[in-house]
């Protein structure tokens, strides 16, 4: 694809195609304990479903919808409050990636979804698992 070319949200098939990735992502979610006790609403993913719906809707270059409802999507600030660490991150870009095979991803854009999925994932991380070490513990 070049600049002339369509946006991915229309590459891909409008929204449907966000419709079908997320709510397969969220099946996911439903089913891995370690991603769905990220939710504080556990029983009813129906809202982060449809916020991450529009968001990536709208990132892919479809309607602003979600900047339109909630204003600026500041990813990093409104993950602040949930634990992500290694695990769960990991977790997360397992989810996507079955996701994004179940939903057929064109070739042609698989590539950037990954590389956008695996950089978000990586700065929604805000626990560091890896064990901290000082000069006085290094012997």
């Amino acid at each position: 694809m070049s600049d002339d070319d369509v946006t991915v949200y229309e590459y891909v098939g409008g929204m449907p195609f966000f419709e079908r990735l997320v709510g397969a992502f969220y099946r996911r979610v439903a089913e891995d304990p370690v991603l769905l006790a990220l939710y504080p609403d556990q029983v009813d993913l129906g809202p982060a479903r449809d916020r991450l719906t529009l968001f990536l809707a709208q990132y892919w270059g479809g309607p602003t919808t979600y900047s339109d409802q909630r204003g600026h999507p500041r990813l990093r600030m409104r993950h602040v409050p949930f634990a992500i660490d290694e695990a769960a991150r990991d977790h997360w870009l397992a989810a996507m990636s079955a996701s994004l095979d179940e939903v057929d991803t064109p070739e042609l854009v698989r590539d950037r979804f990954d590389a956008y999925f695996d950089m978000s994932a990586n700065a929604m991380q805000n626990i560091d698992t890896r064990q901290i070490t000082t000069p006085e513990s290094w012997g």
